[in-house]
């Protein structure tokens, strides 16, 4: 079972993304978390993708197109990173992504179908990435960061956002 990442891993600034994860298998994290996440965009009408719960907020079809976006970043990252490969990768402005995708103008059921897509790719990465591959050590955005913990970054990332929708959006949808 791979293990939880040290803090020393990882950015600061990815820390309460992996503290989301609970202690467990990741791949069955990621799975339950897919589970949920089709549940609940699937229970949403297409007025209900449109809303936002503030002013300058992004629309919950910005959110889950932000969330399959983050996972094909990431999950990019971790192959370079668990394939041992040293070059330097980019960060990216998620305010732009989001922005440059237009994705408020697609079907909500179309962006779910690409967060199932990312989700799925990201599954097969780490079912099939090497055990050895785990403790390599990359380099994203300026820092430092292992296999291991990009993987808990993107389940913690995945869950942070499910939560927002949760507990922010969904409340003031009733």
């Amino acid at each position: 079972m791979l293990q939880r990442p040290l803090d020393s891993e990882y950015p600061e600034y990815y820390k309460p993304y992996v503290n989301l994860v609970p202690d467990g298998n990741l791949i069955s994290i990621l799975k339950e978390n897919l589970v949920k996440s089709i549940e609940l965009f699937e229970s949403l009408s297409e007025e209900d993708g449109h809303f936002r719960y503030a002013d300058h907020k992004w629309c919950i079809q910005e959110v889950l197109g932000h969330m399959a976006d983050t996972e094909r970043i990431m999950s990019y990252r971790l192959l370079r990173v668990g394939r041992g490969d040293q070059t330097p990768l980019a960060g990216f402005n998620e305010n732009d992504y989001v922005q440059g995708s237009q994705v408020n103008k697609l079907p909500i059921k179309s962006i779910l179908e690409d967060f199932i897509s990312a989700r799925k790719a990201t599954l097969t990465l780490i079912q099939n990435m090497p055990d050895q591959a785990w403790t390599n050590i990359g380099f994203a955005n300026n820092t430092e960061v292992t296999a291991r913990a990009l993987g808990y970054i993107i389940a913690g990332h995945a869950l942070h956002h499910y939560k927002i929708i949760t507990d922010r959006y969904l409340p003031l949808l009733k």
